[in-house]
């Protein structure tokens, strides 16, 4: 018979892959949704399993990845950049560069799942407590999340493009709160949390400032 506490466990674990699995989706569906549908199906594979694979490894490496200073920060500003790449809007043709080749698209998955893959595992491992079997029930059930998950996003961006800039805003928070928990950061600096998001903002438009400006150049 299953134990209250490892009913619990399972509780919280689908409870956390369902609200953690959510920017990763994002990020994914954003990435692949102006290649054709053969490579988005392959594309989002790929990056659920490269998902997958480095929650593993963070997993094994948590207590080491704790302890480096200003990681997560360090991972929030990086989605600043991500969701700033993904926005695109300069125009047709520039927009689609953001994810058309697919090579492209897969390495933003994986970057954008290098720094929020940390959180997750972080937090499954914690629901686990200690638990193997419920540590690998929370790797294994993001798996479906993440793909169903990134073809609905995917399929809802194409249908409606002005939630590309609603899931620009997601990753901007997600990175936020990366920021706003380090440890390392609020030994300093002690702002609430939708201050980073407002700082986030800013950045997120200057890179595609920069982008608009090249575009521009490029187009001269």
């Amino acid at each position: 018979m299953i134990s209250e506490t490892a009913l619990f466990g399972v509780f919280s674990i689908v409870l956390i892959d369902l609200v953690l699995s959510g920017d990763n989706a994002v990020v994914i569906g954003m990435a692949v949704r102006d290649l054709p549908a053969r490579l988005r199906r392959r594309a989002i594979l790929m990056g659920t399993l490269g998902a997958i694979g480095l929650r593993v490894t963070f997993t094994i490496l948590a207590a080491l990845l704790l302890a480096v200073p200003l990681l997560r920060a360090l991972g929030g500003a990086t989605l600043f950049w991500i969701a700033a790449k993904l926005l695109g809007g300069e125009d047709e043709g520039a927009r689609l560069d953001s994810a058309r080749s697919f090579w492209q698209a897969v390495s933003l998955i994986i970057v954008a799942d290098i720094t929020l893959s940390l959180d997750n595992v972080l937090a499954v491992a914690g629901a686990a407590n200690g638990h193997l079997g419920l540590l690998v029930f929370g790797l294994l059930l993001s798996i479906p999340i993440l793909m169903l998950g990134s073809a609905a996003i995917a399929e809802l961006l194409n249908r409606w493009p002005w939630l590309n800039l609603v899931g620009a805003l997601i990753i901007v928070w997600a990175g936020a709160q990366l920021i706003a928990h380090d440890p390392s950061v609020h030994a300093w600096v002690v702002w609430p949390l939708w201050a980073w998001f407002a700082l986030g903002l800013v950045v997120m438009a200057f890179f595609r400032g920069i982008a608009l400006v090249l575009a521009a150049r490029g187009g001269s």
